[in-house]
């Protein structure tokens, strides 16, 4: 009682808490464990979830997560868990994401109705577009619509045929609903994921229009949410004719 009474205290002035039952560190251990070996796994826990946050942010990714995609992550009201999971060989990609969201010590908890996720993919050079995909639709799946998602990737050939997700879900169990204003219909939420996905981007993708004009359309496709390591640019191809130098006079 005294525990979970602090643990509420601290939610009332943390953005997000992540905690470790000690029902769930028997599930990972021996019988004949010592309490000091149990607590000990416990810290290694916190560790690799602080070492997973920190990697988010300072490795450089194929598609970068920085320190304000943790922090409007992170700053999801409600419990938080965060989970890695490890796969290789046929279908790693679904299976990497099932491991990081089924870790024995999220036993009984699941990120169904979270608020917002992070989420990274960690992959040598043979990641493909397909796999990206796979994965973020896995956890989208779980989530539901109303998430707030933001992936990235990173490429570490060290890890060879394994493929590495870390996902951060955070939000769970918190009953603040969005703020409406008065006489305005409310429009429900959509994660960002489902804006523009890397399958989208690659079915409408025709190499036989110029850059410029692709990129056009696809910001043109967007709903007003951001797609993570997509940029989109607008560009007002009327323009094109006039020379550089007399539009920068005219703006």
């Amino acid at each position: 009682a005294v525990a979970e009474e602090g643990i509420d205290r601290l939610r009332d002035v943390a953005d997000t808490v992540i905690t470790i039952p000690n029902d769930r560190l028997r599930g990972i251990a021996t019988k004949n464990t010592t309490m000091i070996e149990m607590f000990k796994k416990a810290d290694e826990i916190l560790l690799h979830s602080v070492k997973g946050i920190t990697d988010l942010i300072m490795m450089p990714g194929l598609v970068n997560l920085d320190f304000a995609d943790v922090k409007t992550t992170m700053s999801k009201a409600g419990m938080a868990i965060m989970g890695i999971g490890i796969a290789s060989g046929d279908n790693r990609a679904i299976l990497a994401a099932e491991n990081a969201i089924s870790h024995p010590l999220l036993e009984d908890i699941s990120i169904s109705g979270a608020r917002g996720v992070l989420m990274n993919i960690t992959s040598s050079s043979s990641l493909t577009m397909e796999e990206m995909t796979e994965a973020s639709e896995r956890i989208f799946n779980e989530v539901g619509e109303n998430a707030e998602i933001i992936w990235g990737a990173v490429v570490d050939d060290s890890l060879g045929d394994e493929m590495c997700v870390t996902v951060i879900a955070t939000g769970i169990g918190s009953d603040t609903e969005p703020i409406v204003s008065e006489g305005l219909e409310e429009v429900p939420l959509r994660g960002r994921v489902r804006d523009v996905t890397p399958a989208d981007l690659q079915n409408v993708v025709d190499y036989d229009e110029p850059t410029f004009i692709r990129v056009k359309e696809a910001a043109g496709e967007s709903t007003g949410a951001t797609y993570r390591g997509y940029k989109g640019m607008v560009i007002d191809n009327d323009d094109l004719d006039i020379p550089t130098f007399l539009r920068k006079k005219a703006d």
